[in-house]
């Protein structure tokens, strides 16, 4: 716990070692398969749903969990240790959960807690074709209706979308009001006028599944609306808050197995009749990698340990998901490097974790977004 310790309770541990076990013994085995076959991870999700790893967020009242933010982050930083493919695969429900954590009724977190510990996936859906990092610049509309709401739009690269039960969308109310005219809603697959594009073929995280969701004259009965009308982009930025830190460490998690592999890799590999890493060049890069999975990590548990303790953690947020972003980026670049010509072939793990490291710096807002946020919170308010 930041601030008073740097130790883990002994559930915390066990929390831990579960996740790891879990990344080395079902994940890592068979990440290349599913890398190169493209194929959504079924089998392992269903093994990760009888842990309740889906459900981690889920309050145990509603069927979950019931885990800290902080007890996430050190899960998510050991699945994404064996693949973050699958580590996203199986995370995505969480992402998708946590508008109605935040702003649902009882009736919604009872509902659709209990939809996801029995084993349904949830999305996200913000993202639009013409509003990534600008929020409040999406287009889909909700016109109040008779009973309800009537949705039209269309949401992009939403994770997890071909296999998701339900979404939660977001949708202007009010465009006059801006920002504050923007609602959310809990929206089912199965709902008349919801359709899922086929998925995007990507540089990497293959194990996860990207699609578009299109949504034409949905009918959306009243109790469907999280929260009342214009809270959409408040329960948007509370959002981030808590998916950052959980973002961060799917970044320190790549970061790491980068690391180990350049450790077994430089203690294997001769040249000039010498281990390689006992060259400078070598060992002061791996050196390097190992201090920063460390900041990156400090940075991240304490993100996660302020949100947990309802303190404003906007600004460590921030620093977490954009220094573990990068650097997990620098640090799977490096270690191609540390491989060599043998770094560029598929058969050899770096080449993946370089493909599955870009996206850390893109989605759950840029890492340029983040330095923004960054600045904002440094000159928008006294320290």
């Amino acid at each position: 716990m930041i601030g008073t310790s740097f130790g883990l309770t002994d559930e915390q541990r066990e929390i831990q070692q579960l996740a790891r076990d879990f990344a080395r013994n079902e994940i890592a085995p068979a990440a290349e398969h599913f890398d190169k076959t493209h194929e959504f991870p079924w089998p392992i999700i269903k093994k990760a749903q009888e842990l309740g790893l889906t459900s981690m967020n889920v309050p145990e009242q509603y069927g979950g969990l019931g885990l800290s933010l902080f007890e996430e982050v050190l899960v998510g930083e050991e699945l994404a240790w064996g693949c973050t493919g699958v580590s996203t695969a199986i995370s995505a429900t969480g992402l998708g959960w946590l508008p109605i954590l935040i702003a649902g009724s009882e009736a919604h977190k009872e509902a659709y807690g209990g939809r996801i510990a029995d084993g349904e996936l949830a999305a996200y859906c913000v993202t639009e074709p013409e509003a990534g990092s600008n929020v409040a610049g999406i287009k889909t509309n909700a016109r109040k209706v008779d009973g309800g709401y009537i949705i039209n739009g269309r949401k992009t690269f939403i994770t997890g979308a071909p296999e998701a039960s339900f979404y939660t969308v977001f949708a202007y109310t009010d465009r006059e009001k801006k920002h504050k005219g923007m609602s959310g809603f809990i929206v089912d697959r199965d709902t008349e006028g919801v359709s899922v594009t086929k998925p995007f073929d990507k540089l990497g995280q293959h194990a996860s599944s990207t699609a578009g969701v299109i949504f034409e004259d949905v009918f959306i009965p009243d109790e469907k609306l999280l929260g009342s009308e214009g809270m959409g982009f408040l329960i948007a930025m509370k959002v981030f808050d808590k998916s950052r830190p959980g973002t961060a460490a799917g970044a320190i998690g790549l970061a790491q197995r980068a690391l180990d592999e350049c450790i077994r890799y430089a203690k294997e590999r001769e040249s000039f009749g010498k281990q390689i890493f006992q060259h400078q060049a070598i060992g002061h890069m791996i050196a390097d990698m190992a201090m920063n999975v460390e900041a990156a990590r400090l940075l991240t548990h304490k993100s996660a340990w302020l949100v947990d303790q309802g303190t404003p953690a906007t600004k460590i947020a921030s620093f977490a998901k954009a220094f573990s972003a990068d650097h997990a980026m620098k640090i799977a670049v490096d270690a191609v490097q540390v491989f060599g010509g043998y770094g560029f072939m598929s058969e050899y793990p770096v080449e993946k974790l370089m493909r599955d490291a870009k996206i850390f710096q893109i989605y759950e807002g840029t890492s340029q977004i983040q330095r923004n946020i960054i600045v904002r919170e440094l000159f928008g308010k006294s320290r």
